[in-house]
């Protein structure tokens, strides 16, 4: 689904992301791990368009995008749920998931998308008319994902998806992305939850200082203790 080949991105005179090389094969979910400043959100960003300054080669579905402006790269099938969320100040719930449609080259029908995605998310069918902005911040970071998926992407990118969230709707938040698995989504997840991030994917890749030094599947860090204290430990 995705590949990407000796990425580099800069802030300002900063390194960030040293030739980093990875790949997502569809219906996975794939985790970025490391602790924090090591690159895992500047990747993202880099991946969507949203740091100017980057080298390398990134495609999806073997299509070339890292040249392409952000909006394009939507158009795509590339999905982006940002840590801080970015739910619209002032519209409900169903507005925001309105929203995600935008992407669609071709329109679908909004009830029949909002009824299936709804029956993933069956919090937000109790809310859709609730301003989004006065939801729990657990909450608002469904609408946030649901309102992605309402665009029918190929791949969706997740950052810190569990920061500054109850646990009981971390555990709830992850059940969900099982279930989108199972569904047949792919995902690549930036998380700082390492025991929740590995009992969902299928691989992870961990990042040190802007360098990939590890990558192996979940299973095989979830039994390698030493490894996530060294590289993952907060």
């Amino acid at each position: 689904m995705l590949e990407v080949k000796n990425l580099n991105a800069w802030y300002d005179r900063s390194h960030v992301v040293q030739g980093i090389s990875f790949e997502v094969k569809a219906g996975e979910i794939v985790t970025l791990m490391g602790r924090n400043g090591a690159g895992k959100t500047t990747t993202l960003r880099t991946l969507m368009g949203l740091v100017n300054r980057r080298s390398g080669e990134a495609a999806l579905q073997g299509t070339s995008f890292l040249s392409l402006p952000a909006h394009e790269r939507f158009h795509l099938g590339l999905a982006y749920v940002p840590e801080d969320r970015r739910i619209v100040p002032g519209l409900t719930v169903r507005e925001n998931l309105q929203l995600g449609m935008i992407a669609q080259k071709s329109k679908g029908d909004f009830d029949a998308m909002l009824d299936e995605i709804t029956q993933t998310f069956p919090r937000l069918k109790e809310r859709l008319d609730q301003d989004g902005t006065s939801m729990s911040g657990g909450e608002q970071q469904m609408l946030a994902i649901a309102r992605a998926m309402m665009a029918n992407p190929k791949m969706i990118f997740l950052d810190e998806p569990s920061e500054g969230i109850m646990p009981v709707l971390v555990d709830e938040m992850f059940e969900l992305f099982a279930n989108m698995k199972r569904k047949g989504t792919t995902i690549l997840l930036v998380e700082q939850n390492v025991e929740r991030a590995l009992s969902v994917s299928d691989r992870a890749y961990i990042l040190d200082q802007g360098e990939i030094v590890y990558h192996d599947t979940a299973q095989a860090l979830m039994a390698d203790e030493a490894i996530r204290q060294k590289y993952c430990a907060i």
